[in-house]
C-alpha cells in the first residue's frame, strides 16, 4: 500500500473517531439541554413561585400589624397579598403535568391556611370595628399565621429537595457526559497516535534505510546489496537508488576498464612516439645527406652536360677536320691521339653518368619508398620520384650505348692511328661515324639538360620532404608531449576512479 493511501486510511479512521465523539457529545449535550431545560421550566418555576408565595405571605403579615395597628387600608392590602399567594400556588400547581402527593398536600394547606388567615383578618376588622382594642384583637387572631407559614415551608422543603436532586441528576448527566467524552477523547488521541505512529515507522524506517544507501554511494562505496523491501513511494525511491547504484558500478567499472586501456594505449603511443620521433630525426639527416648527395649529383650532371657539349664541339670539330683533311693526315693522328684522350674521357664521364644514373635510380627508390611512407604528403613526391627513376634509366641505357659507340670509337681511333695510311680510304666512314657521335652527343646533352632539371625537381621534393619531415618530427613531439598528459590524465582519472569500492 503507498503512503498516499496510508495517509487517506489513517486521517479517514480519526476524522470517522472524532465525528464519532462529535456525535456522542452532541447526545449528552442535547440530554444535559433538555434535563436543564425542564428543570427550569418547571422545578426552578415552582421554586419562583414558592418564594414569591413566601414574599407574599410577609407582606400579609406585614399588613395585618400595621391594620392593627394603624387601620386605614391595610386589610385590603392584605387580602390582596393573601391573593398573592393564592396565586403563587396556583402558578406552582400549573407549571408541572404530574405533582406528586406530598406537593398537594401542601397546596391544600397553603390554600386552607390561607382562608384560615382571611377569616383571621375579617375578624380582626370585625372587632377594631366594634371598638375592641388592640390587644383584645392580637389575643383573638394570634397564632393564625402560623399554618400557612408551615404549609409554605413545607412546600418550599420539598421544592427545595427536588431542587437539588434535580440539580444532583443534571450534575451527574454532565459528569457522565464528560467522562464519555474524555474516555472517548483519550482512546480516539491514543487511536490516532497509534496510527500516527504506525504510519511514521512504515514511512520513516524505509527512509532511514533509503538515506543510509544514499550515503554509502556518496561515501563511494558500491560495495552493498540494496533490497526493496516495500511497494510504496519509499520503495520506489529504493528501487531507484538501487537502479542508480547499478548504473554507477557499471559507469565505474566501465571508466577503469577504459582508464587502463587508455594508460597502456597512451604509454604505447608515447613508446611509439618516441620511436617514430627517433626515425624521423633519422630520415631529416638521411634527407639531408640525400639532399647533399643530389646536390653533388646536380654538379656532376651539370659538369657531364658541359662535358657532353664539349664532346659534341669536338665531334663538330673532327668531322669538319675529317671532311676538310685528308691533306692533313698528320694532324689527323694528333686529333685522333686527342680523341682518343677524349674518348676516354668520355668513357669515364659515361662510367660516372651510369654510376650517377644508378645512384639516382636508388635514391629515386628510396625516395618512392619514403614518400609512401610519408603517406598522402609524399604522393607528389611519389610522382616525381617515378619520373626522376625513368629519366635515371633513361640515362642509364643511353649511357651503356654511347659507352658501347665510345668504346667502338676508340677501338676505330686506335686502329685509325695504326692505319694512318689507310686514314684517306676510311675517312669517308670516320666522317659518317663522327656525325653519328654527333648525334649521339647531342641527344646524350639533350639527356642531361633533362636529367640536370629532374634531378634539381628531386632536389626541391627532398628540400620539400625535409621541411615537411621537420614538421612531422616538431608534430610527433607535440604528439608525444599529447600522448604523455593523456597518460597522466588517465593516471589521476583512474586514481579519482579508484576511490569507489566495487
Amino acid at each position: 500500500m503507498n503512503i498516499g493511501k496510508r495517509l487517506s486510511i489513517t486521517f479517514g479512521i480519526t476524522t470517522l473517531l472524532t465525528m464519532m465523539l462529535a456525535v456522542v457529545a452532541y447526545q449528552a449535550l442535547q440530554k444535559l439541554e433538555h434535563r436543564w431545560t425542564d428543570f427550569r421550566s418547571t422545578t426552578l418555576e415552582q421554586y419562583k413561585a414558592v418564594s414569591e408565595g413566601d414574599v407574599a405571605l410577609g407582606n400579609a403579615v406585614h399588613y395585618f400589624k400595621n391594620y392593627l395597628l394603624r387601620g386605614q387600608d391595610y386589610d385590603q392590602k392584605f387580602l390582596i397579598a393573601i391573593a398573592e399567594i393564592d396565586k403563587a400556588a396556583g402558578e406552582y400547581a400549573s407549571k408541572s403535568d404530574a405533582v406528586n402527593g406530598a406537593k398537594l398536600a401542601a397546596l391544600d394547606k397553603i390554600k386552607a391556611s390561607a382562608q384560615v388567615y382571611r377569616e383571621a383578618m375579617k375578624k380582626a376588622v370585625d372587632m377594631k370595628t366594634s371598638g375592641a382594642t388592640i390587644e383584645e384583637i392580637d389575643k383573638s387572631v394570634k397564632g393564625a399565621d402560623k399554618p400557612i407559614y408551615a404549609a409554605l415551608a413545607e412546600l418550599k422543603s420539598i421544592t427545595q429537595d427536588e431542587v437539588n436532586v434535580t440539580a444532583q441528576n443534571i450534575n451527574d448527566i454532565a459528569a457522565s457526559g464528560e467522562r464519555l467524552i474524555v474516555s472517548m477523547s483519550v482512546l480516539i488521541a491514543t487511536m490516532s497516535v497509534l496510527f500516527a505512529w504506525l504510519v511514521t515507522v512504515s514511512i520513516v524506517r524505509p527512509l532511514h534505510g533509503a538515506i543510509k544507501i544514499a550515503k554509502r554511494v556518496a561515501e563511494r562505496d558500491l560495495t552493498q546489496q540494496i533490497e526493496v523491501r516495500t511497494r510504496d513511494e519509499v520503495g520506489e525511491l529504493v528501487q531507484a537508488l538501487k537502479t542508480m547504484k547499478e548504473s554507477l558500478t557499471g559507469i565505474v567499472s566501465e571508466v577503469r576498464s577504459n582508464t587502463i586501456s587508455i594508460t597502456t594505449a597512451s604509454q604505447q603511443i608515447a613508446a611509439g612516439n618516441s620511436d617514430l620521433s627517433a626515425r624521423t630525426e633519422h630520415q631529416a639527416s638521411t634527407l639531408e645527406e640525400t639532399a647533399t648527395s643530389m646536390e653533388e649529383l646536380s654538379a656532376t650532371v651539370k659538369q657531364n652536360a658541359e662535358n657532353t657539349k664539349h664532346a659534341n664541339q669536338l665531334a663538330t670539330s673532327a668531322s669538319s677536320i675529317a671532311i676538310q683533311g685528308g691533306h692533313v693526315v698528320g694532324e689527323v693522328v694528333q686529333t685522333m691521339a686527342s680523341i682518343s684522350t677524349s674518348s676516354k674521357k668520355i668513357v669515364d664521364i659515361i662510367s660516372v653518368i651510369e654510376g650517377i644514373a644508378f645512384q639516382t635510380n636508388i635514391l629515386a627508390l628510396n625516395a618512392a619508398v619514403e614518400a609512401a611512407r610519408a603517406g598522402e604528403q609524399g604522393r607528389g613526391f611519389a610522382v616525381v620520384a617515378a619520373e626522376v627513376r625513368n629519366l635515371a634509366q633513361r640515362s642509364a641505357a643511353a649511357a651503356k650505348e654511347i659507352k658501347t659507340l665510345i668504346g667502338d670509337s676508340v677501338d676505330k681511333v686506335e686502329a685509325g692511328s695504326k692505319q694512318v695510311d689507310q686514314a684517306g680510304a676510311t675517312m669517308n666512314e670516320i666522317v659518317t661515324a663522327v656525325k653519328r657521335v654527333t648525334d649521339i652527343m647531342y641527344e646524350i646533352s639533350a639527356a642531361s639538360t633533362e636529367q640536370s632539371a629532374g634531378i634539381e625537381q628531386v632536389n626541391q621534393a627532398i628540400m620539400q620532404m625535409d621541411e615537411v619531415t621537420q614538421q612531422n618530427a616538431a608534430l610527433v613531439e607535440q604528439a608525444s608531449a599529447a600522448a604523455e598528459a593523456m597518460r597522466e590524465q588517465a593516471q589521476g582519472l583512474a586514481k579519482i576512479v579508484s576511490v569507489f569500492k566495487l
